[in-house]
């Protein structure tokens, strides 16, 4: 499992409610974000209708099995691991959150010689919420992924497919987002690249994993089961 035991505690404090467009640490909530408490803190949020603290184990994020693991979790802003399409669908609100917390691993094929470079990255999320927040967010966030077949970007047009994923969790959805190729310098190549997307719900948890490609080119999408359960046993681990 992952080195650090207790990733991040929130207290909660001041006057929040649901929806919005910001992640749990961000401008826009009615009330600055509460002290974290410890140094392992890359992002907490503050919410405020119950007492007490809220702290995301590093255990409710997905563990990959030894033969995929390229490289231990790190930590990373929540800000920064979240991705963006048309526009911030991923984004909490941070008004029914009472924590947030992001890592960052990179995986490999099981049959990858260890000189090789990592085969891919996945940026990683977890949400902590309350009331009907969880099921809120996922319904927000499939209708605007929905809303977002496809958007221009530098080098072309990058389209968006989405659909749910049974029996992941209590409710999840996969997207994938194809894009034109790109050289490691930036310039236009040849095909095109694909990244996925889980945003998976596991009863007041909700966990964004964003898989990419090694240094711009495509992920494999035969790993997104193996992905999906390992973050599912994490959230289970923590919720259940």
């Amino acid at each position: 499992m992952l080195g650090v035991p207790l990733l991040v505690t929130a207290l909660l404090a001041g006057a929040c409610g649901d929806g919005g467009a910001n992640d749990g640490g961000a401008a826009g909530t009615t009330s600055p974000p509460a002290p974290a408490s410890t140094t392992a803190t890359p992002s907490a949020s503050a919410s405020a209708s119950s007492g007490g603290r809220v702290t995301i184990p590093t255990s409710a994020f997905a563990d990959l099995p030894p033969e995929l693991r390229k490289t231990d979790a790190q930590q990373m802003e929540v800000t920064d691991a979240l991705p963006g399409l048309c526009d911030q669908e991923f984004r909490s609100g941070g008004r029914s959150v009472t924590a947030s917390a992001a890592m960052m691993s990179a995986y490999k094929q099981p049959k990858d010689p260890p000189e090789n470079v990592p085969y891919g990255t996945l940026h990683q999320t977890v949400f902590a919420f309350e009331g009907t927040g969880a099921a809120d967010y996922l319904r927000r966030v499939g209708g605007a992924v929905a809303d977002c077949r496809s958007f221009r970007a530098p080098g072309g047009t990058v389209t968006v497919r989405s659909e749910p994923m049974a029996g992941t969790g209590d409710e999840a959805l996969l997207v994938t987002v194809s894009r034109p190729a790109t050289s490691l310098d930036g310039s236009p190549a040849e095909g095109r690249t694909t990244s996925q997307i889980l945003v998976i719900r596991v009863a007041d948890a909700v966990t964004v994993v964003h898989d990419q490609g090694w240094e711009g080119t495509s992920n494999d999408p035969g790993l997104a089961d193996d992905v999906a359960r390992s973050a599912v046993r994490g959230l289970d681990s923590w919720q259940r």
